[in-house]
Formats: C-alpha cells, structure tokens, sequence
C-alpha cells in the first residue's frame, strides 16, 4: 500500500536521533527520494550527517528544509509512553519529534512525491536541505550547506523551513522572518580586597551597577511593521569568591540582544560600549553573533503558503516574526525569500510531545498545494 504521511512520520520517530545523531532518518527519506529523480548529496562534516537534494536545474528552485535531530527525552519515568516509540492515543501520536520536527519532513518528503507523480515536467527545480544539528550547537549543519551551495554559486529562490509554528491549530500562524541574536561577554575588572577596606579595593559589581540599570532601561529602537521592538536581557551574572568578607576582583556579565531589522550590530554594539565608557566601568567585551535577523515581507512565498492555508483548512494565516532563531538564518543568505510553517507547537522539547493525528495529511497537502502554487500556473 501507500505510504502515507502518518506512517512515514513514525518511522523517522522510531530513530533515535537526539542531537546531532542522525540515526538513519536520512538514508529513509534518500530511499524516497531518489527515485523521483533527486541527486541526492550528504555533506557530512563534524560527525554531522546533512543532506541536499535536487531535482532539475531550471529557476526557480523551491527549497524544503528542516532538522532530522530531536532535543534529549529528559526523564524517562515522566513519559506516558516510550519517546521513540510512536503511540497513537485519543487522536494524538505521541513521541519525541512527533511536532518538532520529524512531521514536518515526512509532509515535505511525500508531497514531493506526489507533486513529481503528478507534475513529472514541472518547470523550476524542488530541492531538500536537511540537517541533524540543528537543535544542537548548529555548527556544522545547515550553515555547513548554504557555505558549499554559496561556493559553487547556487543559490535558491523560495525555501520553507519546516518549523512548528502554528499555535492553536493547524496554519493559524507562518513566520515570516525571525530577529537576530547576538551575545555579549562583559568582564568587569575590579580590585579584590577586604570589605573593611573598600577604599583599598574596587568593587566591579558597584563599578556596573549603574550601567546595567541604563542598559536595561534604553529603548534600542521601535520595531517596524514586521518586528517588534529590539530588547536586551541579562542571562548570567557572576562574581564573587563565596565568602562574605572579600570584595570581588572581577564579575562576569553576559547578556543577549534579540534585534530586528530596525537596528544593526554594530549600532547596537557601539551604544553599548558608550554606555559603559560614560559610567566609567572597567571592562573587556567580547561579542558572540548567533545570527542576524531576516525577513520575508508579503510577495510570493508568503501568498502561495497562505493560499494553500487557507484552501486546505480554511484558515486566515497570521504573518509572525516573534520567538527564537532558526535555520532560516543561514539560510536567507542565499535565499531571498525564507517562511517557516509547520504543525502546531505546544508540546515542542516538553515531556510527551505530541501532535494530533488530524494534523498530518492536511500539512502534506499543504505542503503540495504550495509547491502548485509557486511553479504551477493556475488557469
């Protein structure tokens, strides 16, 4: 029989891929694939296995891409049912992936299928570009694609990124761009001493305390249509030798920007850097980019995946560039045009994922309905 979408999402759940492992997940979907025509390529680099795949050579190239690797169970005991074993209870298929995001890739993969069944000359190029480190350090994964695809000049036109981002249900919400990240590294230098002593020693933790109260308090800027505004958060503060009579000699701040395209970096960096400077703080800086921000305003990718919603479940899709970073980040450097869109992600890296059972077919059709939309012309 057939293979449908809510089996072949099983299989890839029954791989044990926690990050980076693969754990086989491609080698199943290259089986699909490669008879339908797609040179399949692994670009493997770091003990991260990656695959591109592609179908044609003509413009434009519609790109599929997503993770095969799944964050850690956590404790074992606290699942209903075995993470790696797909259960299918009261209309939902449990496991871990089963949202974020081994659904998404078995949508992807057989609404190629069918697309290429149905539309064997279909103009434009399809093409697939997974990794397994995506949930992990994202070192060697997709960026390790887009740097091969960039040095052979090939580049892509349209790209959907498989990310849970429906909310309530199914198409509720796309995103279309994502805001940046960036980290710094502050290293504020005092002088150790005894606390009976102050005049003998400088305290680093007096010494920034008024900066990181106007660090906290600037407003970076005001968003734009897409982005809401640039915020700035402390993530760890440390300092301190334990004991209650020693004034510290250094502390260590690290905070982390998440930025729209209303500012730059480097804007960002050089307030920063004028704000500790005014507050007379002692200090080494180092920056750590984890990603620029990117951005598909309304054209062609957002209308043929909002069309294809909206036929399909009848829903209004709502345009989103709220929560964390993804791989559309590396992406959109080759890649004008970057949505994410997949199933919905209330149960995402939580113990019993989930995802209703209802939702799998719509989101192939989805899928396929998209990829009619961008190189099918429509009577």
């Amino acid at each position: 029989m057939e293979l449908t979408t809510l089996e072949l999402t099983q299989q890839l759940i029954r791989r044990n891929s926690v990050s980076p492992e693969d754990a086989g997940c491609l080698d199943i979907i290259t089986a699909i694939l490669e008879p339908l025509g797609f040179n399949c390529e692994k670009i493997s680099m770091g003990g991260v296995d990656n695959l591109w795949a592609r179908r044609g050579t003509a413009k434009p190239l519609v790109c599929f891409a997503g993770h095969t690797d799944v964050v850690p169970t956590g404790p074992l005991d606290q699942w209903h049912t075995d993470p790696f074993t797909p259960t299918i209870k009261d209309g939902w298929l449990y496991g871990r992936g089963a949202a974020d995001m081994k659904t998404s890739l078995a949508a992807f993969v057989l609404a190629l299928r069918d697309f290429v069944r149905e539309h064997p000359d279909h103009p434009g190029s399809l093409a697939v570009m997974f990794t397994s480190d995506e949930e992990g350090p994202a070192i060697d994964g997709t960026v390790r694609v887009v740097e091969a695809l960039a040095a052979r000049g090939e580049k892509l036109d349209y790209c959907i990124v498989g990310e849970p981002t429906s909310v309530k249900k199914l198409g509720d919400m796309i995103k279309n761009g994502r805001r940046g990240s960036f980290t710094g590294i502050l290293t504020v230098k005092g002088i150790q001493g005894h606390v009976a002593y102050p005049d003998m020693a400088r305290n680093p933790i007096h010494e920034v305390a008024g900066a990181i109260a106007e660090l906290a308090q600037t407003k970076w800027d005001n968003g734009n249509e897409y982005f809401p505004p640039t915020t700035w958060q402390i993530s760890n503060f440390n300092s301190g030798t334990g004991a209650n009579n020693v004034i510290p000699g250094a502390a260590t701040v690290r905070f982390n920007f998440r930025h729209s395209t209303a500012s730059n970096i480097e804007s960002l960096e050089t307030r920063v850097v004028n704000i500790l400077d005014r507050h007379g703080v002692h200090y080494d800086i180092e920056w750590r980019v984890d990603g620029r921000p990117f951005l598909t305003p309304r054209g062609d990718l957002v209308d043929a995946i909002a069309k294809a919603i909206k036929t399909v479940t009848g829903v209004d899709t709502e345009l989103s560039t709220t929560g964390g970073t993804s791989d559309g980040r590396f992406i959109a450097d080759i890649c004008p045009q970057v949505v994410e869109f997949g199933p919905t992600n209330a149960t995402i890296h939580k113990l019993n994922e989930c995802i209703g059972v209802d939702e799998v077919e719509p989101l192939q059709k989805i899928y396929k309905l998209v990829l009619e939309n961008l190189l099918i012309k429509q009577p």
